[in-house]
């Protein structure tokens, strides 16, 4: 019995769609040149932070102590050491964009208190990679029934679908330091970064006899 005739085509799709969340980092520091007094004042700093970051409780889904360092300094030439040093970073993960801007302006107005981010991102498992994998394999199908067409035949049975890859679009960073300044003087307004969700797939279908050869 002969093979059934088989057409293999490719499927895309691309949306760009708002993010789902935003991700920075914060971190604060001490330095002194007593150990003990480095250390209260590293605690201190995070506490206040911490503090900050509950009064924006519902609008922070996740918080994270991403990384602890105490180290002393050394003089350079020399083994003696000048100072101690520490930090203490915290990854917040956000959902309510429209507090983000004051939220950031207000931890970065805070003493020796560095800012990362935001990155915008789509959550894992989003229902836009859904959607457009399904546009991808709807693209597919109608390539393959161009190409029965052209020969006369038409689509008759799915052999396989797999996936050659999806990816969401990077989320951009913004680095913040506005020591010093008086926070009621500033107003940040933050514009969320589209994501660009792509999907390819490969669809395998067999087609009927072809009646444009014949």
């Amino acid at each position: 019995m002969a093979e059934e005739p088989m057409v293999v085509v490719r499927g895309e799709a691309v949306r760009e769609v708002p993010p789902e969340i935003a991700l920075f980092t914060v971190t604060v520091s001490a330095r002194d040149k007593d150990r003990q007094a480095a250390l209260s004042r590293l605690a201190e700093r995070a506490a206040g932070l911490r503090t900050a970051l509950d009064d924006y409780a519902d609008a922070i889904e996740r918080r994270e102590t991403s990384g602890i360092q105490v180290r002393p300094e050394v003089k350079r030439g020399s083994e003696r050491v000048s100072a101690y040093v520490g930090s203490v970073s915290t990854t917040v993960t956000v959902t309510d964009f429209g507090t983000l801007g004051e939220m950031l302006l207000r931890l970065a107005n805070a003493e020796q208190t560095s800012i990362s981010g935001p990155w915008w991102q789509l959550r894992p498992g989003s229902r836009a990679g859904a959607d457009v994998r399904r546009e991808a394999i709807a693209d597919a199908l109608v390539r393959a029934r161009e190409y029965a067409a052209a020969v006369g035949a038409e689509v008759a049975r799915l052999v396989e679908i797999s996936d050659e890859g999806a990816g969401g679009g990077g989320g951009m960073m913004r680095s913040l330091g506005f020591g010093g300044m008086e926070s009621a003087d500033l107003d940040l307004d933050v514009d969320p970064q589209a994501q660009t969700v792509h999907a390819s797939v490969i669809l395998r279908v067999t087609i009927t006899e072809p009646q444009a050869l014949s």
